[in-house]
């Protein structure tokens, strides 16, 4: 335990549906390890980055006995950092809504190899977006973590300084992942905008705003940690999933747990086993928290 004195939500006190759901899971689920699939922002972090006292040590308890496994759409520069903050130094990253896998090593350079990507070719989902939506801005994350934008394009969640290129030279790039934003629209309009691209061949998830991740056929936060699990012989029915965006729905199924934050959108929450607290509320603080007792 921290230094600091950490008031632990009791796990008595759950929402009714999660606390049936938890003890649904516990009553069925085998002995050994449980592998934790965690969503970055709105779940293990606020919007502002922030990181709770709770939260730092239930990820400290969950990484002594367990596999924790943080499951994000943060690039690996954007990632590693959180990881940091959580004092993880071994075991795995899902990076990249699944399309980078790096495994945690304080003997490797940097505290970190990369152990799996899934690159695909960006060429006709750009093409097709820019047509219909000449004004987008668009940035291209290649497998080594690094990003390449369109005049002005810089976030965050790059984890880097992206590179600007000339929109010809990103569709030449192999991906691990494609950003598309565009500033003035709203959410929905931007999805009416996505579809009329018509674009195919390709996964992608809109977010909170008008921004779109985009990754190759078939990869998500689930489809790597699927890979995760095999890798650690982990049992499929001790898995549990907590998120709160569109990006961690395939997660959400994906577990024997699938566990939605309680700010989350309606269409996540649907998808979702139970529903927790919000993160102001630590509400991954209590799903952990319930499984370890």
């Amino acid at each position: 335990m921290s230094a600091h004195t950490v008031s632990i939500p009791d796990p008595a006190r759950l929402p009714q549906e999660l606390d049936a759901a938890v003890r649904a899971l516990t009553g069925r689920a085998g002995a050994g390890e449980w592998l934790f699939g965690l969503d970055v922002d709105g779940t293990l972090v606020d919007h502002d980055g922030v990181m709770s006292p709770a939260m730092h040590d239930a990820l400290q308890r969950a990484a002594a006995e367990h596999r924790v496994v943080i499951a994000t759409g943060r690039s690996i520069g954007a990632t590693l950092p959180v990881v940091e903050l959580a004092g993880i130094r071994r075991g795995f990253a899902v990076c990249s809504n699944g399309a980078v896998t790096v495994e945690l090593d304080p003997s490797a350079p940097g505290g970190h190899r990369i152990v799996d990507t899934r690159p695909f070719d960006p060429h006709e989902a750009l093409r097709a977006l820019q047509r219909v939506e000449p004004g987008a801005r668009f940035a291209v994350e290649t497998a080594d973590g690094g990003f390449y934008s369109t005049d002005g394009f810089q976030d965050a969640s790059f984890g880097t300084t992206a590179q600007e290129a000339p929109f010809e030279d990103l569709l030449a790039l192999t991906a691990v992942r494609v950003v598309v934003h565009v500033p003035d629209l709203s959410p929905g309009e931007f999805s009416r905008v996505v579809a009329s691209a018509g674009v195919h061949g390709v996964e992608y998830a809109i977010g909170w705003t008008a921004w779109l991740d985009m990754a190759a056929p078939g990869v998500s936060k689930a489809s790597a940690l699927e890979v995760v699990r095999q890798r650690l012989g982990v049992d499929a029915t001790r898995t549990v999933a907590i998120g709160d965006g569109f990006n961690d729905t395939e997660m959400l199924q994906w577990a024997a747990l699938g566990v939605a934050m309680g700010q989350a959108p309606d269409g996540v929450k649907e998808v979702a086993d139970a529903v927790t607290a919000p993160v102001e509320a630590d509400g991954a603080v209590r799903v952990i928290e319930a499984l370890l007792a």
